[in-house]
């Protein structure tokens, strides 16, 4: 049998998990810490850093580290405009619609789940 993988992708930090003789047991990241930080950083040269390097380098690269991204979850562009005055990265309307289609499909998707698995 495969493992059992737990994933909270939380809206400020995010951990993974997963069940060894029947515990589970949280995965450390790079820095031996059992949670990162929800933040991605991209630099200029295309690089990518994740979790506390990221957080590091967003206070001299604030317009291009994007934290807190699931705030803008279940909410149409308009009422997103207040959340977007609130972070330094650019959020544009297609990233809102694009949310809201992923939403909605892991909601169709859970509910066929549901159907296939519990029903009666």
């Amino acid at each position: 049998m495969g493992k059992i993988i737990g994933i909270d992708l939380g809206t400020t930090n995010s951990c993974v998990s997963v069940m060894e003789n029947g515990e589970p047991v949280v995965i450390t990241n790079n820095e031996g810490k059992r949670t990162t930080p929800s933040i991605v950083g991209f630099l200029k040269d295309g690089e990518r850093k994740i979790g506390d390097p990221a957080k590091r380098q967003s206070v001299t690269n604030p317009t291009n580290t994007v934290y807190s991204i699931k705030r803008f979850m279940g909410l149409n562009f308009d009422e997103s405009k207040s959340e977007i005055k609130k972070v330094p990265y650019k959020v544009l309307k297609v990233i809102i619609i694009q949310l809201e289609l992923i939403l909605t499909e892991n909601y169709i998707l859970l509910k066929k789940f549901h159907q296939l698995f519990y029903k009666k």
